[in-house]
């Protein structure tokens, strides 16, 4: 299996070693990527295409930015790679690796095999400053909008991720740190696959449905620049720290007397809560700490997955099961009914506000929102080209 985590993950661990704000989540808990046929081509067309109705091109600007071979690159205009180097920051103390859209129509780049992400800026360009990171290689900080003093803070951006590599094109739009500019991906080849797109006034649903809730309302930035996940929402004094405690405790207590069955791709796992710890037996027996409202938003620290097809998709679930608050009452997990999903009060409404403004019902709302299949998440071995659409506000 190859997961989310696994192909995202080092680019990551390098602007975590600068010290930037680029946060990785979640990973293939099931489903695995499998090789391709043949390989893939050494580039592909990329198209970008400007619906949002109230940005000109001309206001618009892409990077793409992420590493390839161990280094931090990015692709420049004309669809080449490029290192990231200390001197390209300019006098201002940041480069400039903006690509603006064509003057009118659609926006035609070639991307390169690479894994990173395809950041958008509207109304002004991004601020990426790059920095040596922890092993002295030269590195970038990546916007962070849940952070109040970073320089991107009051600017409207977003990004998709993407790994394209001999096996294929690894794609999604996510959510699982903020959600601000409605984005779309299409891609082509053996099939044709479209995710991302949200219904009619979407945007305005999420912002609205947030509103509603007075424990995330104050996740929303600004006036509707963008709404931050909960998990950064705590660190930044926005969200209760305890917010999930009432339901970590019930699902503890109604597994301290029955058995709950965790079925993954190893085979079926089964558990119950005791002297503290939630212990399962099965293909290997595996045990989880209880949780904190930190570790369930983002499916980290007593639920980190790691990726050894055993405590790893047993975490997953686990972790999908308590931000869609299915776990207290169904003892076979996963559950793959979205209409029992974030049904108590005490739910993520975040990621129940984005799943229900898309076309298909997904969303990478939280770090495993992938688990049975509901993230913004496809995938093609035979990959032609990929398009990435912002969609209408």
């Amino acid at each position: 299996m190859i997961s989310r985590r696994k192909l995202l993950g080092g680019i990551a661990a390098s602007a975590a070693a600068a010290g930037t704000g680029l946060a990785f989540a979640g990973s293939r808990a099931s489903g695995a990527e499998s090789a391709a046929p043949r390989a893939a081509g050494s580039t592909m067309p990329l198209t970008i295409v400007n619906k949002t109705g109230q940005f000109a091109n001309s206001s618009i600007w892409v990077y793409i930015v992420g590493n390839e071979g161990g280094r931090q690159v990015r692709v420049t205009p004309d669809g080449k790679l490029a290192p990231i180097a200390l001197s390209d920051n300019g006098s201002d103390g940041v480069t400039d690796y903006a690509i603006p859209l064509s003057g009118s129509g659609d926006t035609k780049l070639t991307l390169p095999r690479m894994s990173g992400r395809i950041y958008v800026a509207l109304g002004s360009k991004l601020k990426f400053k790059a920095v040596a990171d922890g092993a002295g290689n030269a590195a970038l900080q990546y916007p962070a909008g849940w952070v109040s003093g970073d320089p991107n803070f009051q600017i409207m951006h977003d990004c998709a991720e993407f790994t394209f590599n001999s096996s294929g094109m690894f794609c999604n739009t996510t959510m699982v740190d903020m959600f601000s500019v409605p984005l779309a991906i299409r891609l082509t080849g053996a099939k044709d696959q479209t995710t991302g797109t949200l219904k009619d006034g979407g945007r305005a649903r999420i912002f609205s449905d947030l509103a509603g809730v007075d424990a995330f309302k104050r996740l929303i930035i600004g006036d509707n620049l963008r709404v931050i996940a909960p998990g950064h929402g705590m660190g930044a004094g926005l969200f209760a720290q305890d917010y999930f405690a009432s339901y970590i405790d019930q699902v503890w207590d109604v597994y301290g007397s029955k058995d709950l069955k965790v079925t993954t791709n190893a085979g079926t796992f089964t558990g119950r809560v005791s002297g503290g710890k939630f212990s399962f037996t099965g293909p290997a027996s595996v045990s989880f700490d209880k949780p904190s409202t930190k570790d369930v938003l983002f499916c980290d620290g007593a639920l980190a997955a790691p990726n050894d097809g055993t405590t790893g998709p047993v975490a997953a679930i686990l972790g999908a099961g308590f931000n869609r608050t299915t776990l207290h009452n169904s003892a076979a997990q996963p559950t793959s009914k979205p209409g029992a999903f974030y049904g108590e009060q005490v739910t993520n409404h975040y990621a129940k506000a984005l799943h229900a403004a898309t076309v298909d019902g997904k969303a990478y709302g939280f770090a495993f929102d992938d688990v049975a299949d509901f993230a913004s998440y496809i995938q093609d071995t035979d990959p032609k080209a990929i398009t990435l659409t912002l969609t209408p506000f």
